[in-house]
């Protein structure tokens, strides 16, 4: 009976140890780098709608030559924001001419409610969630 135990082939327990520590440290490169993408993939709708309606505001802005009596309704209208993406989010428009596009995540939104994805006028460039690390909402 000893003999046949010495024979056998398999782990120890030793080696299945270190086989669930190398995949538990993994698991904690990988987890957080994935949440990042995640993130950044559902900015992109804000980024995308946010895109749409400053389109819209330009257009508005070169066909009349102001945006005043140009709302958030009127441009989401004519950039043609579909009914998910009001779910998701709203929107509004900071300054005239706008300086800056907000969209903050609403209840429905599954990673929460808001959420800022912002798009600077003077700067071209997107801010906020799933795009920068942190994010000071006092300067929205």
């Amino acid at each position: 009976m000893l003999k046949t135990l010495k024979t056998q082939k398999g782990f120890t327990l030793v080696e299945i140890l270190v086989v669930v520590i190398i995949v538990a440290i993994l698991a904690a490169i990988a987890v957080p780098v994935y949440m990042q993408y995640v993130e950044k993939a559902k900015s992109t709708e804000a980024q995308s709608a946010i895109s749409a309606i400053r389109t819209a505001y330009n257009i508005h802005y070169q066909a009349h030559g102001t945006t005043d009596n140009y709302d958030i309704d009127k441009a989401l209208k004519d950039a043609r924001v579909g009914l998910s993406t009001t779910k998701n989010w709203r929107f509004e428009v900071v300054g005239n001419p706008p300086q800056r596009y907000v969209a903050t995540s609403t209840n429905e939104f599954s990673s929460g409610e808001g959420k800022v994805v912002y798009y600077d006028v003077d700067q071209a460039k997107y801010h906020g969630f799933g795009i920068d690390d942190e994010v000071d909402e006092t300067n929205l």
